[in-house]
């Protein structure tokens, strides 16, 4: 079952790389989250513990439905142009993040030489994650693009700390949880200020702006 959600995780990873369109990232972004949920529900059943159930019952409610519905209605409200603003094509997106991959994989299997093909699958794809969110974050031109780039890295990151090292403690984690909700909510405001001023979204078109 874990290797299924792990498959699914990559998939839904790669479809990000390549997707075109605001909505089709956030429904990858959705979906990632909620196999996420779906592994972190497996782990509390498996290991009865009531800190985990938190834990998953709080990605549900924060990463696959609240910050989603969030970037959805910020982008209705702005109106925002839906294409992305690719500094970098789905083809080579692609092969970037198929690059990525291998890298994680040599990466994970090195740093746990006797560790369960399991776990060093696991380590992989997490390290894949906070990669391919790094590439979005470099590679699209759109505000709110980025911002799901920054997501995407901290799925990564909660991964790795929740499956490999067995979990960050209880309250550091939910803390983590509020920050990440936190700066969303801050930078949706932001993008919808950038949109007031400059009637639309694209940072490369801000980082032209002189004086």
């Amino acid at each position: 079952m874990q290797g299924i959600i792990l498959f699914t995780v990559l998939a839904s990873t790669y479809l990000m790389v390549i997707a075109k369109r605001m909505p089709a990232l956030i429904r990858g972004f959705r979906f990632q989250s909620f196999c996420l949920f779906a592994l972190t529900l497996i782990m509390a059943f498996s290991e009865h513990r009531l800190d985990l159930y938190i834990i998953a019952v709080l990605l549900f409610v924060l990463k696959v439905s609240l910050i989603p519905h969030f970037l959805y209605r910020t982008i209705r409200r702005i109106r925002a142009n839906e294409n992305l603003g690719l500094f970098i094509n789905p083809q080579l997106s692609l092969i970037w993040a198929m690059a990525f991959t291998y890298l994680s994989w040599i990466f994970a299997a090195r740093l746990a030489v006797f560790g369960q093909a399991i776990l060093i699958g696991v380590m992989a794809i997490a390290f894949f994650i906070i990669l391919a969110g790094m590439f979005l974050m470099m590679s699209r031109m759109s505000a709110l693009a980025q911002i799901i780039g920054l997501l995407v890295m901290e799925n990564g990151l909660f991964m790795l700390a929740s499956t490999v090292s067995g979990g960050m403690p209880f309250f550091v984690e939910i803390a983590i949880f509020f920050d990440v909700f936190m700066s969303v909510l801050i930078m949706g405001i932001f993008v919808f200020r950038i949109n007031k001023l400059f009637t639309h979204i694209d940072v490369n078109k801000l980082s032209r702006l002189k004086g």
